[in-house]
């Protein structure tokens, strides 16, 4: 991370946690000069609004850009173009070992031209996921992961010699290998942070964690309140590279949720009827910010099941903000107390911490316990039927069937 050179709202300030001090772009600080009433939008234009004040340089983000979030709240959507730079790059392997054989090409090229080679590097951190083409050649006995992951390596010996390389001579850049776990979920479980802390000339920055990945279900993390979607192997590339994604400032439909699940309905019933909500409601190109007092009532599993659907109900992505149910899955998953710490603190101190008080494009609501056993399909998650009325569609579609025939 590079900061820009401006501060045109006089936000960089210092906050300490367990003793220890970092930097950070203030939106309280930057409402106070500047930006009045910044305090009442999503929390996920909120992280836009922190990355811009953190990149301003006059040149890709400018003081323009920033007051046109301001200005967002004046008619809840924008035709401003931002430079929004995510803080990671997330690969699957299907689109991110031609990622990494680019880079070696870059750097045979500038080899060529009598530079230094070792310039070419991801200026973002960057991991690398193998999943998408890992075989199953073994299974039904305890040693089958064992037996995959040994057989893929030798399938794929030159992929891995060449992986191994590009680990140990770029910078910014891991591999998880075959057999961790699908992309997706290693993201929730282990790389995301939700605030993330990174060093630049001897001052360490505290900051949203944010991605953008090589894959649709990206958003997935986007139920541990880590902004984030999925995008084209080029627009990756140039995410490692430091390079801005260009985005209009986007509509945010808030959708509110109340009272809780009734007893014998899943998260997947759930997200069925939130699918459906949201598409008949239109969110194509728009953010989608789940809050309201049921959100406590949902553990992260429901939330990244929710978040995770957003390409089916069309959204970019599906936000839910820092709440307590955050801090527990990061401690329930390994993340450090000092790592817990931060995130609850900084949260609290931006006002990304989950509330009501906030102003949307537009809303929906659910009351939870209405929730009833669904099915779908056969193959559009949208096409669902309750079970209580699924004898009568099927008595419908064999009635259907016979008048055919």
């Amino acid at each position: 991370m590079k900061p820009g050179n401006q501060d045109s709202f006089n936000c960089l300030k210092e906050i300490s946690v367990n003793g220890k001090n970092y930097f950070f772009y203030s939106l309280k600080e930057a409402e106070k000069n500047g930006l009045g009433g910044i305090n009442k939008l999503p929390k996920s234009i909120k992280v836009l609004l922190e990355n811009l004040l953190r990149y301003e340089d006059n040149v890709t983000v400018n003081k323009e850009q920033i007051l046109a979030i301001k200005e967002w709240l004046n008619s809840k959507k924008s035709k401003t173009e931002i430079a929004y730079r995510p803080a990671r790059v997330l690969l699957q392997d299907y689109t991110g070992i031609p990622a990494v054989a680019d880079l070696a090409a870059m750097r045979d090229t500038v080899k060529e031209k009598n530079k230094d080679p070792n310039t070419i590097n991801p200026l973002s951190s960057v991991d690398l996921v193998i999943d998408h083409s890992v075989q199953v050649d073994k299974f039904a006995t305890k040693n089958s992961l064992k037996e995959n992951v040994d057989i893929e390596f030798d399938r794929n010996f030159e992929r891995y010699s060449f992986l191994k390389w590009g680990q140990q001579a770029f910078n910014n850049f891991r591999i998880v290998p075959p057999g961790t776990g699908i992309c997706h979920q290693v993201n929730l479980e282990y790389l995301s942070k939700v605030v993330w802390n990174e060093k630049f000339k001897d001052k360490e920055y505290l900051f949203p964690d944010t991605l953008v990945g090589t894959d649709s279900h990206t958003t997935m993390v986007n139920g541990l309140s880590v902004l984030g979607w999925g995008v084209g192997g080029i627009e990756a590339e140039a995410g490692m590279l430091g390079q801005p994604i260009s985005m209009l400032i986007p509509e945010v439909v808030g959708f509110e949720m109340k009272n809780k699940l009734p007893e014998g309905t899943t998260a997947t019933d759930l997200v069925l009827t939130v699918v459906k909500m949201l598409r008949d409601k239109g969110v194509v190109g728009k953010f989608v910010e789940f809050y309201g007092e049921g959100l406590k009532n949902l553990t992260l599993a429901d939330r990244a099941t929710i978040a995770n659907m957003a390409p089916e109900y069309g959204a970019t992505c599906g936000f839910f903000p820092i709440d307590e149910e955050t801090l527990k899955y990061l401690e329930f998953s390994g993340r450090s107390k000092e790592n817990i710490q931060i995130v609850e603190k900084y949260a609290k101190e931006q006002n990304l911490w989950a509330s009501e008080d906030v102003v949307f494009t537009d809303t929906l609501f659910l009351d939870m316990s209405t929730v009833v056993p669904t099915i779908s399909g056969p193959k559009r998650p949208q096409d669902k039927v309750l079970l209580t009325e699924a004898s009568k569609n099927f008595i419908r579609v064999f009635e259907d069937v016979c008048k055919k025939n």
